[in-house]
């Protein structure tokens, strides 16, 4: 409760020498109509309404100093005086105001609401949640008022995922969607959250994959992808994602100025957040002669955008959609079995194991931490190892891909040569 310390005030400039104090405390309208200001020690100035209702002690806020003067929060005590004199009571008046506001209140609506106080603020790497809610989410939903989603629309939401063949992803919207509804019941937008009843394992069973690619589909696959019409960037990146190890996400974000050409690495400021801690890590790719040259040649392309692979408007990176698509469309070119671009670091792990190279050091190439004891203990970078082992590993790759796409590097080679 704030301290009453006989403070009073009848004009506005007695209103602004009112001082924080260690506690809150309140101060009087020398008027003694019931009005009052309650002084926080952070400064903030609230103006508020005492009256009596059916024998019982109500308080009713009002607004804040200064963006209520003393006159206006006057006029606000007076007419809410009018309404007790009525047999209306101000504040329980206040609350029902309020709620036939959020009654009106599209999901759409809380959706911009809730991208702006939570997934901007706490998400490192937002673009996939605002992909969901432009694409997947808002189409459903963003038309219906938030009082009236029952578990049906979830479920249809969510089910039109599922339907597109995409079950982690439809995995990821009830996630996304489960988020949003208890931020809203914090915020008392709605009394449940409808997304409980839809678990998920009724929406997606985690299964382990090994999908991974052999020397003959390696060669296979790079060749179409070469010989296809999409754009060049597009394939280099599909080629980095072999021969880095990185997650496709961090492909995408890569920037020029963590690129350093001179000591031929690659700085990753913020990689994925460990699963545990939520905290994600720094990461050094350490780059082999034909990384660097491929870097060089998507600097040509990129010219002065601050992203390697740039996007539609200047300043943005392509979209993991974009990427997804790309490798898609060679992928239907070829006979070889499906698999995703996250496979692609299952390949190059599952090749370097063969080939004798340390597994701690492969692991780290995947930013990978070990478990238990030896992982609080190993922090090594491994980096003599990792040096020769990714240059090695490159020249295996380019030894299955260079010569059936010697046309396609004879044109990078002759593009530079141009350039220089």
């Amino acid at each position: 409760m704030p301290t009453d310390n006989g403070y009073t005030f009848g004009t506005d400039r007695e209103v602004l020498n009112l001082k924080p104090q260690e506690k809150i405390y309140t101060a009087k309208d020398k008027s003694n109509n019931g009005l009052f200001l309650e002084i926080r020690p952070t400064g903030r100035k609230t103006w508020a309404y005492r009256y009596t209702f059916n024998a019982k002690q109500e308080k009713l806020t009002i607004g804040r100093y200064p963006d209520l003067s003393l006159k206006d929060a006057r006029q606000a005590r007076d007419e809410a005086a009018n309404q007790v004199a009525k047999g209306i009571s101000p504040q329980q008046q206040k609350i029902k105001e309020q709620q036939g506001q959020l009654e009106t209140i599209l999901f759409r609506d809380y959706g911009e609401r809730y991208t702006k106080e939570v997934i901007l603020k706490d998400r490192a790497n937002p673009e996939s949640m605002l992909m969901y809610l432009k694409n997947d989410i808002y189409p459903m939903l963003g038309h219906i008022a938030m009082k009236d989603i029952g578990i049906d629309d979830i479920r249809r939401t969510i089910w039109r995922k599922k339907e597109q063949g995409y079950d982690a992803a439809a995995n990821q919207v009830r996630g996304l969607l489960k988020r949003m509804f208890d931020y809203a019941v914090t915020l008392g937008l709605v009394p449940h959250n409808p997304v409980l009843a839809i678990p998920t394992r009724h929406v997606f069973k985690f299964k382990p994959r090994d999908r991974y690619l052999s020397t003959a589909e390696i060669r296979t696959y790079y060749t179409t992808l070469f010989d296809s019409r999409l754009y060049k960037p597009r394939k280099l990146g599909l080629l980095l994602s072999l021969l880095t190890l990185v997650r496709k996400s961090e492909l995408l974000r890569a920037k020029w100025e963590h690129i350093d050409f001179d000591q031929k690495i690659w700085l990753i400021p913020e990689t994925k957040a460990d699963s545990k801690t939520g905290h994600s890590r720094e990461m050094v790719v350490y780059m082999s002669s034909q990384v660097i040259e491929i870097f060089k040649e998507l600097k040509t392309i990129a010219g002065d955008e601050p992203y390697v692979f740039v996007g539609r408007q200047r300043g943005t990176h392509i979209s993991a959609n974009a990427f997804n698509t790309a490798q898609k469309t060679a992928l239907a070119l070829t006979d070889i079995p499906n698999f995703t671009i996250h496979d692609l670091r299952r390949t190059a792990s599952t090749h370097l194991n063969e080939q004798g190279f340390n597994r701690d050091a492969i692991e780290k190439c995947l930013n990978h931490t070990a478990k238990g004891i030896r992982g609080i203990y190993n922090k090594a970078e491994y980096a003599k190892e990792r040096i020769p082992m990714m240059q090695e590993w490159s020249d295996f790759v380019f030894s299955l891909i260079y010569e059936p796409n010697l046309i396609f590097f004879n044109e990078v080679a002759q593009r530079k040569a141009a350039s220089l």
